[in-house]
């Protein structure tokens, strides 16, 4: 793949390539003649159906996806995808019209090609993200749900385009502000946090907040940043004139003055607020406020801000306003370092500590010189107000009614039909007016709020009913007039009468004798993301993923409850598309592991009215492993994330191959083990044991062999055993990367020096420079450092009756190596392997006092890299 991708424009990950189709004009012609082909068997159209194309890390598969407005949205929703297999000319297609959690994609800028207008603002959005933080675990953000509480972690919610920080929560009483008597209730808009502000947030992030600095919080409304701070250690207070009014003001090394101007209505107050946090600062000082979204604000207009119903008040900022506020009321530099958040340093030696660290010296120097001379120039903009649109009577009902008609509108979504005024809280109710058309008012509340949520539990409804009625067929059905009048009003709105719905549920119940209905049922369930389809043959699926599933399989599934019993103590079920079977298996902590246990598996024979009863865990009968499990999963299911990234840590292992044939537990683990790996949680991780010394390292090699070898160690019988695990890593990872092609290539090796312990290396004649020897390994000195901070392996060895300069220009052009040393062409070569690989050749050349003096030569071509 690496080479049929190569030249390909487009996000990478893994192996694997994004390329909007606006780049597929970059591509290679034979990339674009696969998507041609993808195309085809998918009988879709580039631009129509598709909007990027994904190349997978198999040559021979990619997908075409179709991702909800990549225009405008700032991280775009996954809508469609085909995945083409061009080997085989299958076609997996998945619709996430319905997903409650679809895959997101991040920077967008990486799809385009180089001369795309659309980057700059791309890219703009993403360096404000990675500035937040938020890309740090990206294992953990490709799905909408996880991306938003990421989002939410920070400090920070998205509106629009924007990271808007997260300050204040305003409940809507649903009452004018102008009949609510009193002074503005600042101490209101306090928010109880289970996480460190977005402020708090940065100066954590860029080591402004340590166990060493002091920190004050000014307005610390219900102190929970100063709590949170001091479990952790750090000299932390706060002040506020509401929640705290006897704590003392008092210096520290940090201060936060977070999200406070913004709720002063009174500009010189504010002015006073900013100038009393910055003399409390010796070090830094973070302002944060809020800022001004693409959303109009709530409340009515007050002074340069905004009252709310709870008599709060809220004053929205550009972040040019912002900046030009603190740096015109402190005559200070203000540096960004977030949508709302920035910092002025009092001490310009820590100021100019920051910027290096987050700039490089020299860009410090210049962005110092520009903010200086802004802070010059910098005024306060005079308030500009626009001239008020008038609303309409609809239009200013709506906006005074915000919260009543989200109540209304929640109760569509939650019956899956419009409501009755008595399914609503009579206070709400009331508040609408009794005597308003309700028909118009459920109107208005549909037009207010967004559309796909009630359509989909609209149809979630329809289902629900069909299987309701379906199942009354096995027993004495009750009387319409008996039914709960919610039901009775579910019936009349899907189904118009009671007699139509019960003449469709047999309907369909007729169906499940039609094994091509059952198979287009579960065709349509699979492209939902509700389970994996094996052919025609079965669709297998998590148990809380069947009330999901079309009204037909959900029938079906039911038949079988009625002689096991509830599905609910089973963690998954399978439908048998053609035998009337339904098989449910029950596995052990399903939800905990990535790798779950088979406890028991129930058979049963719809036809014959019975079942098979299988239990695992005996001699006989070991627990089978469930393997690539998120196919029986979808994005809504608990750890789906962590899941997805487990098997694809398998596949790029080769720890499992989808479609062969599955290892057993014994077979997998002896596996990982061999390998170095263990399972912790959802993570494959190092394993940390000792191996034996005999064990293999690679496909050749033993342990003992890289421990015991060497004229030195041979002569002196020392141990020479490694203390540290990863050592044994090391040289698994040496052996397997480096030396197993080698030995593919030329044949045996002979290893003349491996590992080398501290107590070897005293014994050594000659010098050894500790922090370049990677024979150490990842051996530990007595300051529990790494000996050798390369880390990673090293060996030297010979290849018997071979020219030594052909095998080890062999080895620089055909394996990952990181330091390779040549001496001679009848000496052996000394070679390394590591995480982060060097890639240099050295040859080892006698200069005229005949000294060997290390040489770098750049014309040797390089694994992954030609020749310059």
């Amino acid at each position: 793949m690496q080479e049929s991708s190569q030249g390909a424009v487009g996000k990478r990950v893994a192996d694997h390539v994004y390329g909007h189709v606006a780049a597929l004009g970059c591509w290679p012609n034979a990339l674009r003649a696969r998507i041609e082909q993808a195309a085809a068997l998918a009988r879709v159209t580039s631009g129509l159906h598709f909007n990027v194309v994904k190349m997978h890390a198999l040559g021979e598969q990619l997908s075409l996806l179709a991702y909800d407005d990549f225009d405008d949205a700032p991280f775009p929703t996954l809508n469609k995808s085909w995945r083409i297999n061009l080997a085989t000319g299958t076609v997996v297609y998945r619709d996430y019209t319905d997903s409650r959690n679809p895959p997101i994609l991040h920077r967008k800028e990486l799809l385009l090609p180089p001369d795309d207008p659309r980057i700059p603002s791309y890219a703009a959005l993403t360096q404000i993200a990675e500035a937040l933080g938020l890309f740090d675990d990206p294992s953990r953000i490709g799905f909408r749900e996880q991306w938003l509480t990421r989002i939410a972690t920070q400090g920070y919610a998205l509106q629009g385009g924007e990271f808007i920080p997260v300050a204040n929560v305003e409940f809507d009483t649903g009452m004018p502000a102008a009949v609510l008597a009193g002074p503005v209730q600042r101490h209101l808009t306090a928010l109880s946090r289970a996480n460190l502000s977005a402020p708090v947030q940065a100066l954590w992030r860029h080591g402004l907040i340590s166990p060493e600095r002091t920190f004050f919080d000014y307005g610390c409304g219900k102190g929970d940043d100063v709590r949170t701070l001091c479990a952790n250690s750090v000299d932390a207070n706060g002040w506020d004139p509401h929640f705290r009014p006897e704590a003392e003001l008092r210096a520290a090394d940090t201060v936060n003055l977070g999200f406070v101007i913004n709720v002063i209505e009174d500009p010189d107050e504010r002015v006073k607020a900013l100038r009393g946090a910055y003399g409390c600062a010796n070090g830094v000082l973070a302002v944060a406020a809020m800022l001004a979204s693409q959303q109009p604000p709530d409340g009515r207009v007050h002074g340069d801000g905004y009252l709310t119903s709870r008599n709060t008040f809220q004053k929205y900022f550009t972040q040019a306003q912002l900046r030009d506020f603190i740096e015109h009321v402190l005559d200070e530099s203000a540096i960004a370092v977030g949508p709302g958040v920035f910092f002025v340093f009092k001490d310009k030696g820590l100021e100019q500590r920051f910027l290096q660290r987050r700039y490089g010296a020299r860009a410090a120097h210049a962005l110092q010189g520009t903010w200086l001379r802004m802070a010059r120039v910098a005024r306060v903009p005079k308030p500009t107000r626009e001239r008020e649109h008038q609303p309409s009577r609809e239009e200013a009902f709506i906006a005074s009614h915000q919260t009543e008609l989200h109540a209304l509108w929640l109760a569509h979504v939650e019956l899956g039909r419009p409501p009755v005024p008595d399914e609503l809280d009579p206070d709400v109710v009331e508040r609408l007016g009794a005597g308003r058309a309700w028909a118009k008012l459920c109107r208005l509340a549909m037009d207010a709020f967004e559309n796909e949520p009630r359509e989909r539990a609209a149809r979630q409804k329809y289902q629900d009913l069909l299987v309701f009625a379906a199942l009354q067929q096995f027993g004495k059905r009750q009387p319409y007039r008996h039914l709960d009048g919610s039901l009775q009003r579910d019936i009349r709105y899907h189904f118009g009468d009671y007699q139509t719905l019960q003449q469709t549920a047999k309907s369909l119940l007729l169906e499940l004798s039609r094994p091509e209905r059952l198979h287009a049922a579960c065709v349509e369930a699979s492209e939902r993301g509700l389970g994996w389809l094996e052919d025609s043959h079965s669709l297998q699926l998590h148990t809380q993923l069947v009330p999901k599933l079309p009204a037909l399989l959900r029938i079906y599934i039911a038949c079988a409850t009625v002689l096991v019993g509830d599905i609910g103590d089973f963690d998954l079920v399978k439908i048998h598309i053609r035998s009337g079977k339904v098989t449910l298996l029950k596995y052990e902590d399903f939800d905990g592991t990535p790798l779950p246990r088979l406890l028991q598996r129930v058979k049963v024979k719809l036809r014959e009215l019975d079942l098979d009863l299988f239990d695992y865990g005996s001699a006989t009968y070991p627990c089978p492993l469930l393997y690539f499990k998120s196919r029986f999963m979808n994005e809504e299911c608990a750890h789906y994330p962590e899941q997805v990234e487990f098997e694809a840590e398998c596949e790029h292992l080769g720890l499992l191959t989808p479609g062969a044939d599955e290892p057993s537990a014994a077979d997998f683990f002896a596996k990982l083990s061999a390998r170095r790996w263990e399972v912790d949680g959802y993570r494959l991780v190092r394993s940390r044991d000792t191996p034996n010394l005999d064990a293999p390292c690679g496909r050749y090699l033993t342990y003992r062999q890289f421990i015991e070898c060497g004229e030195t160690q041979q002569r002196t019988g020392l141990s020479n055993l490694p203390r540290q695990p990863d050592t044994y890593t090391a040289l698994h990872e040496l052996a397997v990367h480096v030396l197993d092609p080698v030995i593919d290539y030329f044949g045996m090796i002979e290893l003349t020096y491996g590992f080398c312990s501290a107590e070897l290396a005293r014994v050594i004649p000659g010098r050894i420079d500790p922090r370049l020897d990677q024979h150490a390994g990842h051996e530990l000195n007595r300051r529990d450092k790494p000996i050798c901070e390369r880390l990673g392996a090293a060996c030297d060895f010979l290849v018997t009756e071979e020219d030594m300069e052909e095998v080890a220009l062999w080895v620089a052009a055909n394996t990952p190596f990181d330091r390779l040393y040549f001496y001679g062409k009848d000496r052996p070569i000394h070679v390394s392997y590591s995480a982060t690989p060097a890639r240099q050749f050295v040859r080892m050349v006698t200069n005229a006092t005949g000294v060997r003096i290390p040489r770098i030569d750049r014309s040797v071509a390089i694994f992954g890299v030609p020749a310059a």
